[in-house]
């Protein structure tokens, strides 16, 4: 075991370092590192299969930290990509798949279907880690893909109930092995029973247990137990998923999403995170190790085909459905090629067929080479993506956090960017001492050749703030222009260190709300005033004078300022929340209006005709 575990570690650390710098991204290094020493190149670990098992576990672990990324609310606000999306994008893979492979082959329209559906599933895994290392996750192509997956991660649930159906000894004792989970042996209702119970009781426990107990941990201020429970939960809700036949991912998202709101969501998130990461890259080197070269050494051209037919076909879906669904040209192909792939779920429906008879042994094995080369160039097209559109080269492998910092009692500036800096400059000139920390290490890289002392760190965990003087400083502001990196280093300030005085830059409306619900000492929206002010040179421009349009520019702010706090108490709540931004505009138009009459009537250097 140890023996692996450092060839494993070996070929991560070269292979992925250099697949980054050449602005591949890591998970192709690890697929690459998987092939190199994997039992059909240089043979330094054997067969994978029982390696893989464990390391999927990294797969329902980044849905798990993906569910506490999504509240229920907005969830819901993704039903329509997930049902429409994602139903229409399995449903005519799987069709057009079948179609194909019966016309190509001489399988039974059986066992055609069974890899049209296996065929038709993504990689979870690498489409999620690949996006969220290029910053892709939350733009409209990756919310999207996401929304795809989560359906695949469902639809994986009805594919395997299908499969017994499909089996050319279907409906005889035989087709049912001794060790065949018991739920399978249940009538399709009481399936569904269970399916449905075994959910709802993932939510109730979710909803009224975790939390308790996370907040009874939490006092004993042991860091690791608080870390132990947070994996039990993880590794409790696969077994129970595992033992009903449902999706560990799903559950484990699931569960994700019920924890959203719990108050140690960021602190969960911190400490599965490497957990996660390590599980991550093992999967993917078993994946690369698994490609069966003998298989494709001897129909070399088949399988070649196959790839480059599968990748054409998912992507040519894909990009008609992006079209559709009013996607544009460029996002409809980051996401037709994100997608384009085959899945993990491909390995546990191949083997569940094989194990019924579905198809033969060779088939599956087929398959599975099939769905890996395709999992391995798929990284190579998100890369030929950002070349094309000249975004290649921006993915730097980032060095380790600082831990030898300068601590403060004064000022902590979090993010050192073209916001930072302007408040740092002030803070300094006026005699304060600052320590500053960046998670861009191209940025605190710039700062530090102008003789600036930054420190490289993500100051949402809560051993880097302490460490630049969290105990002791009387302000911390938060400067970083991501609104969700910004909430978890409020969230970890305010709960290790409440007595510090939070100030944030506020990205936009909604984050401005986030902030005001979360009760900081002050923010600032950083595009509010400078817009401000270049709507009152607007106003110069067109003719009003000095005084008026400064003073208009004085009673939109006055007035905006007021309706931000009544109208994040309605955010969330959109029928309330649009009356509630109709009703502010004809208030803010009756103000400048009476303002400017009153003006006009009091003026007497302009006639009121000539202002008009």
């Amino acid at each position: 075991m140890l023996h692996n575990a450092l060839i494993y570690l070996c070929a991560a650390i070269i292979a992925v370092p250099l697949a980054k710098r050449l602005g591949l991204g890591s998970v192709l290094g690890y697929l690459i590192a998987g092939v190199l020493i994997g039992p059909y190149a240089l043979s330094l670990v054997g067969d994978q299969t029982d390696v893989m098992h464990v390391a999927e576990f990294g797969v329902v672990m980044m849905l798990f930290l993906i569910g506490l990324e999504l509240q229920p609310a907005r969830l819901w606000a993704l039903r329509r990509p997930i049902l429409g999306l994602g139903g229409l994008q399995v449903t005519l893979t799987a069709a057009l798949l079948t179609v194909i492979t019966v016309v190509v082959s001489d399988l039974s329209w059986k066992s055609a279907l069974a890899i049209g559906l296996a065929l038709a599933l993504s990689s979870t895994a690498i489409v999620l880690q690949s996006m969220t290392e290029r910053g892709l996750l939350k733009t409209p192509a990756g919310s999207n893909s996401f929304s795809v997956l989560l359906f695949q991660d469902v639809a994986i649930i009805p594919i395997l109930a299908l499969l017994p159906l499909l089996s050319s000894a279907s409906g005889s004792p035989e087709a049912m092995t001794p060790d065949a989970n018991f739920i399978a042996r249940l009538s399709a209702p009481l399936r569904v029973m269970v399916s449905v119970a075994t959910i709802a009781a993932v939510i109730l426990a979710g909803r009224f247990l975790a939390a308790p107990v996370f907040r009874w941990l939490a006092q004993t201020d042991s860091r690791e137990i608080f870390t132990a429970f947070a994996l039990f939960i993880v590794v409790a809700i696969t077994v129970l998923m595992q033992g009903v036949g449902l999706s560990p991912a799903l559950g484990a998202f699931v569960a994700g999403v019920v924890l959203a709101d719990c108050e140690y969501r960021h602190e969960i998130e911190v400490d599965i995170e490497p957990f996660k990461g390590l599980l991550l890259g093992l999967f993917f080197i078993t994946v690369g190790a698994s490609v069966n070269f003998d298989v494709l050494l001897d129909k070399p051209l088949l399988i070649a085909l196959a790839v480059i037919g599968l990748i054409a076909l998912k992507a040519a879906v894909l990009m008609l459905l992006a079209l559709i669904f009013k996607m544009g040209v460029k996002r409809g192909l980051l996401f037709s090629l994100a997608l384009a792939q085959g899945g993990e779920f491909a390995f546990v429906i191949v083997s569940a067929a094989g194990g019924m008879n579905v198809f033969t042994p060779e088939v599956g094995q087929t398959v599975t080479v099939i769905v890996a080369l395709s999992m391995l160039i798929s990284p190579l097209l998100l890369a030929a993506y950002e070349w094309f559109f000249s975004r290649a080269g921006q993915n730097k492998p980032e060095p380790a956090a600082d831990t030898d910092i300068a601590p403060t009692d004064h000022v902590i500036i979090a993010g050192y960017g073209r916001f930072g800096q302007i408040v740092g400059r002030l803070l300094s000139a006026q005699g304060y001492r600052l320590t500053i920390l960046d998670h861009s290490p191209g940025q605190v890289e710039l700062v530090r050749r102008f003789g600036n002392k930054v420190y490289y760190g993500d100051a949402s965990r809560s051993d880097l703030l302490r460490a630049a003087g969290g105990d002791e400083a009387a302000v911390l502001i938060v400067a970083v222009d991501e609104p969700d990196r910004a909430m978890r280093i409020v969230t970890t300030a305010q709960k290790h260190f409440p007595r510090l005085k939070i100030l944030v830059r506020a990205i936009d409306r909604r984050h401005a709300y986030q902030l005001i619900a979360a009760d900081v000492a002050g923010l600032r929206r950083e595009t509010f005033h400078s817009a401000l002010e270049l709507g009152v040179d607007a106003l110069k421009v067109l003719g009003q004078t000095e005084q008026a349009a400064e003073r208009a520019g004085q009673l939109f702010e006055e007035h905006d300022e007021k309706s931000l706090r009544k109208l994040a108490k309605l955010w969330g709540d959109d029928k309330s929340y649009g009356r509630a931004i109709r009703k502010n505009l004809d208030e803010l138009r009756r103000v400048l209006q009476d303002d400017a009459g009153t003006t006009q009537a009091e003026d007497t250097e302009i006639p009121v005709s000539d202002k008009r």
